[in-house]
């Protein structure tokens, strides 16, 4: 097994559905704190531009979006599995409906004034003030959801889930999928990171006892490593080979050519690099950085859009 370097912070959501995927299947990994908000000079050296959270690096790799991490560690660790044989295909759809339609509904909801206000009791109103802006810049152009709304979907929402588990204890049969680190992660935001607002649980009691299920899973074996140390790591490491994948040219650009990758919706910052690979399932950029040498920046197509880097 190679070493896991996980660069996240504790409030993020996104994160903690990375950390329970590491729990589930038991794996070691090297945890490295980064800012919640830019600037992120460290995280930056590795990925060329993309910032959202988290990043999985092993050594000279860099794979960016939780739906790619998650295939990573599928690849490297198959049990348990993430995606049942059964339900490859649902289990993917639910996770991306969650990771998307559920997640943008509950964090509506949580940070409505009263949960916004809890979470940065403690930080102050100037990091409340520096988090707000930072996340207005992600998100510009993106349509909001004010947290009326929000409330009456997020009710329904937790309604269809709870109706999801009164025959097993996972959402999709006996073991947990990525149906359920997906659709777990925003309702642990509200639950554990503004419970001012949690009360929105009450109606749903088998909604909460599978949340106790999953958080049970824990977070694997976790050690702490200074972001200087993940650089020097890249900088000493060999990107991995890439495998024989077959290159699906959607856009008319060939490898090798300079691309940029953005975000389709959230947070818009590109990375620039080479385009080693254009699979069906992923991206593959090969960029080089005066502090981590050479890397591979990877990312999932599905929510990304790949331009000629003179057209961008």
């Amino acid at each position: 097994m190679p070493e896991l370097i996980l660069h996240h912070y504790p409030l993020s959501p996104f994160a903690e559905k990375i950390r329970l995927v590491l729990g589930a299947k038991k794996l070691a990994w090297k945890s490295v704190i980064i800012p919640s908000v830019m600037p992120k000079p460290d995280l930056v050296a590795l990925t060329g531009g993309y910032r959202k959270t988290p990043v999985l690096q092993i050594g000279a790799d860099i794979y960016c979006d939780t739906a790619l991490i998650c295939d990573v560690l599928e690849h490297l660790q198959p049990e348990p599995a993430l995606y049942p044989l059964h339900a490859k295909g649902l289990a993917r759809t639910l996770a991306h409906w969650a990771d998307n339609t559920l997640f943008w509904t509950a964090m509506a909801y949580s940070t409505q004034p009263k949960g916004f206000a809890q979470l940065f009791e403690k930080a102050g109103p100037e990091a409340a003030r520096a988090f707000g802006e930072d996340r207005k810049a992600m998100s510009a152009g993106m349509p909001r959801i004010r947290p009326a709304d929000a409330a009456a979907g997020y009710r329904s929402y937790l309604r269809r889930i709870s109706d999801m588990l009164g025959e097993h204890p996972f959402l999709l049969g006996q073991t947990p999928s990525i149906a359920d680190f997906s659709m777990y992660h925003p309702l642990w935001f509200t639950r554990v990171r503004t419970p001012a607002v949690a009360d929105i649980f009450n109606a749903t009691p088998l909604v909460l006892e599978w949340m106790d299920r999953v958080a049970a899973l824990g977070h694997g074996t976790m050690e702490d490593l200074s972001a200087s140390g993940a650089i020097a790591v890249a900088a000493a490491a060999t990107p991995a080979a890439l495998s024989g994948d077959a290159f699906q040219d959607d856009h008319g650009i060939a490898l090798g050519s300079r691309v940029v990758i953005t975000s389709e919706s959230f947070g818009p910052e590109p990375t620039e690099g080479e385009l080693l690979a254009a699979t069906r399932m992923h991206y593959t950029l090969r960029r080089t950085d005066k502090r981590a040498g050479t890397v591979h920046v990877h990312f999932p197509r599905i929510g990304y859009a790949l331009k000629a880097a003179a057209a961008a």
